[in-house]
This record gives structure tokens, C-alpha cells and sequence, in this order.
């Protein structure tokens, strides 16, 4: 029998202050966050994307944490998905009912 092996990620604290760093933790963040409320609504992608005049490719890149929205879209977004957006300038993004 063979035991897995088993990488354990450590992230050195000076990259946890890199601008990079925190910009792509806040659009995973907010990735996330659009996903969960999307999904609590019961919509699909390409209803969000209709209703924000997205496209649905667009609409999965922003889930995936791949693209990170101006605010403006970020209302559009908000208003799409019935939520308020809180932009404090805190490490995470909330969208609530």
C-alpha cells in the first residue's frame, strides 16, 4: 500500500502585501461572492449575463476570479443580482441580499 503524498502550500508573508498578490485574492473574492449570490437567486450565467448586458463568457471569467470590474460594472452587477455592494476598503467583497 502506498501513502499519497501531500504539498502543503506556504505563503511567505512579504507576497501576502504584494499588490498582486491582494488584487488577485480580492477578484477571487469578488468571483465568488457573484457566484454565491448568483446561485442563491437561482439564475444561470447567461441570465446574469442578459440581464447586465455581459456576455456569459464575461460573467464566468469575473466568477473565476479571472477579471476584476471596474466599479461601475460593479453596480451593474449589484443591481443585476438584487444585492447591495459594500466597497469598504476591506480584503473581501460582499454582495447581500
Amino acid at each position: 500500500m502506498s501513502r499519497g503524498y501531500h504539498t502543503s502550500w506556504e505563503i511567505p508573508e512579504e507576497h501576502r502585501t504584494d499588490p498582486a498578490y491582494v488584487e488577485a485574492g480580492a477578484a477571487i473574492a469578488l468571483g465568488q461572492a457573484v457566484y454565491n449570490r448568483r446561485a442563491s437567486l437561482g439564475i444561470d450565467q447567461a441570465s446574469l449575463a442578459e440581464l447586465t448586458g455581459l456576455s456569459a463568457e464575461d460573467i464566468d471569467r469575473i466568477e473565476g476570479g479571472g477579471a476584476a470590474p471596474a466599479p461601475p460594472l460593479l453596480r451593474v452587477l449589484a443591481r443585476a443580482l438584487d444585492a447591495a455592494l459594500d466597497m469598504s476598503p476591506t480584503p473581501e467583497t460582499h454582495f447581500t441580499s
